[in-house]
């Protein structure tokens, strides 16, 4: 596994970097076959340090954990316990999406853009329709089942996951909804 293992602001020493890919790497590997590489992210806020990890699975899928403590090694070792919970949680389901899948996830590159948001409830009619571009970026759209679909949006602990259906060949949506529930938008079907 190929780690990138960084620091905003601070310095991470070479002995952090082996503890960070020994812990890691024994988390992982007890889990899920043949991930592919490791980023994990060390910063400081005032006078507590936080650890987010984000590991990239031959299966396509993404896990991602994060935590805070006054210690960086203890900030570490909540986030290497958070992505080994996780993984553990879904390791079956891990293992037999790799068995049944003979070829990668495939994945189509997509536009992603952050819009202005409005001043506020007092700001007079806006001129034109059109919204103000602040940012573009690129983003990946993975081609899963639904049951991939959600077990990847909360693998990566993301409030929404758009995805390419794998049946329909479709754009589809799922979310975590307000009462606890996972919601799906398939726009392709109708009911």
């Amino acid at each position: 596994m190929q780690y990138q293992i960084s620091g905003k602001q601070i310095d991470i020493g070479e002995a952090l970097q082996v503890y960070v890919k020994e812990g890691l790497g024994a988390a992982v590997q007890k889990y899920a076959e043949r991930p592919t590489d490791a980023q994990v992210i060390f910063s400081k806020s005032a006078n507590e340090f936080a650890c987010e990890a984000i590991v990239h699975l031959s299966t396509g899928l993404t896990a991602q954990a994060s935590a805070h403590s006054h210690d960086i090694h203890s900030a570490f070792d909540q986030c290497a316990e958070k992505m080994e919970k996780q993984l553990r949680r879904y390791k079956r389901r891990l293992k037999d999406h790799h068995k049944d899948r003979v070829n990668p996830v495939e994945v189509f590159e997509g536009a992603s853009y952050i819009l202005a948001a409005e001043d506020g409830p007092d700001e007079s009619e806006p001129e034109g329709m059109e919204p103000i571009i602040i940012a573009e970026m690129e983003t990946r759209i993975p081609s899963l089942s639904v049951g991939e679909a959600v077990m990847q949006m909360e693998l990566a602990h993301a409030p929404v996951l758009v995805f390419r259906n794998e049946k329909s060949s479709g754009v589809n949506v799922v979310y975590r909804r307000e009462d606890g529930n996972i919601g799906w938008i398939d726009p392709g079907s109708q009911a």
